[in-house]
């Protein structure tokens, strides 16, 4: 890194390493374009990043991020009554037994409550316990502030970019595949 070079650490040794893999796949298989991979490797480098910033607001209070996330759409999405199961995976794009796993931790930890329907047993409603709805009501600001401060180093305008072009690629990879 130069002294008067703006990059981080970090990204300095992803960016080696991207060249470096670039300059060994040149040896080993010269014309071959090595740019899918790098950019893909890239993208997971970002995001095993962005993960470690905002998982800093949730990890001291024992939440990991499926946990933060059943905790927050409940926050955000949930009627007095709570939401079904189906509901809260639906609305976290998560599958039935992942969603029962993140609402047994979350039922252990006394932060969520679980009400049995009343016309039918085998039906239940989630919904924050008043320790969950404190402390999602605790940890929101804090990671709205850590969210703001991650993308901080992007201009508005470069932000906007960025999650249009995030957008239509996985706008495309969600499509039904066809045969």
């Amino acid at each position: 890194m130069t002294s008067g070079s703006s990059e981080t650490p970090a990204a300095t040794s992803t960016a080696a390493l991207l060249e470096r893999i670039r300059a060994d796949w040149q040896l080993a298989r010269p014309g071959l374009d090595p740019s899918p991979m790098l950019t893909y490797l890239l993208l997971d480098r970002l995001h095993a990043a962005l993960e470690r910033q905002v998982s800093r607001t949730y990890a001291p209070a024992g939440l990991n991020p499926a946990t933060w996330d059943l905790l927050i759409t409940l926050r955000r999405s949930a009627p007095p009554q709570g939401l079904t199961p189906t509901e809260l995976a639906q609305l976290t794009a998560i599958s039935g037994a992942s969603i029962t796993n993140r609402i047994s931790r979350l039922l252990d930890k006394g932060l969520i409550e679980r009400h049995l329907s009343e016309h039918d047993r085998r039906s239940s409603r989630i919904r924050l316990s008043p320790e969950g709805m404190a402390l999602a009501d605790d940890l929101l600001p804090r990671h709205l502030h850590t969210e703001l401060h991650t993308f901080s180093a992007l201009k508005a305008e470069e932000l906007a970019v960025l999650e249009d072009l995030a957008a239509r690629l996985l706008s495309s990879l969600e499509e039904p595949e066809t045969d």
